[in-house]
């Protein structure tokens, strides 16, 4: 999901809605269709925590630690969340977007980078206390969710969920963020594959990169083939056990690992809507997320790069591979034609048995 701007494309005044072949215009309705809808996305075999195996020879499929064992030849040294300071706590107050939405807290950045002289020791201490003991507070696991209306008639499909999130979690998150991003950049640990969420490899990088791999080939006459994946509900698919055992494998362990486990475990979300006649809030029910990393939160996307992050160690000997943010493109070169079609088939195989093993299929 994505961080919530306030601005005029913001459609949280909905008085009806198709669903189905039905046209809904009960706002409380309305709120737990979205809601429902918004849940049921994500894809229900990220939820499952038993890796598969195949029912042909009733060999197990690699695990994704097998993956990250091939891929990489050496272990990383420990990471361990450090205690802050309240400088710490101040540059990441001043870091945030100023913005007056907020979570269900009712609590902005705005008003939150008005409060340090008043709330900077307590606030320190609450964060260096979730570090010390591997948790994350449950009342900063609550999201509120606001549908943004994209194109066409007013059908559910049509709509894409923002969530409002608590301004507490967010310094939270940024502080392990710079912690955990510092650990994976001193440790070489992200791929140079990996474009989007990161500095200086945006997605305008990714593309020059595709755009330029593609010329060379086209310059030295010889054959390119792009297969372009593009990965439905990435962010919601990722299943948490994997999630955990790739953070151990680069170096997460003890209470850095149960926070993080912590942190995805026991969220919340629910649906709120502007009533048109007297523009009051209404709410759908609380729903648990029970899979997924939070894609509108800070720390989310760096976890999706690490869940990610071995996808092009095994298959870049054959291929090039260009991840950028949930899209994954694998170009594929050869001067011999009688070679390509094994190097194709090659790729599409490791690359479906990578997504069955990490739950994206």
């Amino acid at each position: 999901m994505e961080t919530g701007k306030t601005n005029n494309t913001m459609n949280s005044v909905i008085d009806k809605l198709h669903f189905g072949d039905k046209l809904v215009d009960d706002y409380t309705k309305i709120a737990e269709i979205f809601n429902q809808h918004f849940m049921s996305t994500a894809k229900s075999n990220a939820a499952n925590t038993n890796y598969k195996t195949s029912s042909a020879n009733n060999k197990c499929i690699p695990t994704p630690t097998h993956y990250l064992l091939q891929s990489f030849n050496r272990m990383f040294s420990n990471f361990k969340l450090m205690p802050l300071s309240t400088k710490d706590i101040r540059n990441i107050i001043k870091s945030l977007n100023t913005k007056n939405s907020h979570g269900y807290d009712k609590v902005s950045t705005k008003l939150l980078k008005l409060s340090p002289p008043f709330i900077l020791n307590p606030l320190t201490h609450i964060c260096n206390k979730s570090l010390a003991l591997g948790i994350f507070p449950d009342h900063l696991k609550y999201s509120e969710i606001k549908p943004l209306f994209k194109k066409g008639d007013k059908h559910i499909s049509n709509y894409r969920p923002i969530s409002m999130l608590s301004s507490f979690s967010k310094v939270l998150e940024k502080a392990v963020y710079i912690q955990l991003y510092k650990h994976c950049s001193k440790h070489n640990i992200l791929v140079d594959e990996q474009f989007g969420f990161r500095n200086k490899l945006a997605t305008t990088d990714a593309i020059f990169q595709l755009i330029n791999e593609v010329q060379i080939a086209l310059n030295e006459k010889i054959i390119v083939v792009g297969i372009f994946c593009d990965l439905e509900n990435a962010f919601d698919s990722i299943n948490h056990d994997i999630l955990i055992s790739k953070l151990n494998f680069y170096g997460a362990e003890g209470k850095t690992l149960l926070w993080v486990k912590s942190y995805l475990s026991n969220r919340y979300q629910r649906v709120t809507l502007t009533n048109n006649v007297n523009c009051q809030n209404l709410f759908s029910t609380w729903q648990k997320i029970t899979h997924g990393v939070p894609q509108g939160l800070i720390l989310g996307p760096l976890l999706f790069l690490i869940y990610r992050n071995d996808l092009p160690k095994i298959i870049n000997d054959i291929a090039i591979p260009i991840l950028f943010p949930d899209d994954t493109t694998i170009l594929i070169t050869s001067p011999i034609i009688s070679d390509f079609e094994g190097t194709v088939t090659t790729t599409l195989n490791l690359l479906n048995e990578w997504l069955n093993t990490n739950f994206f299929l």
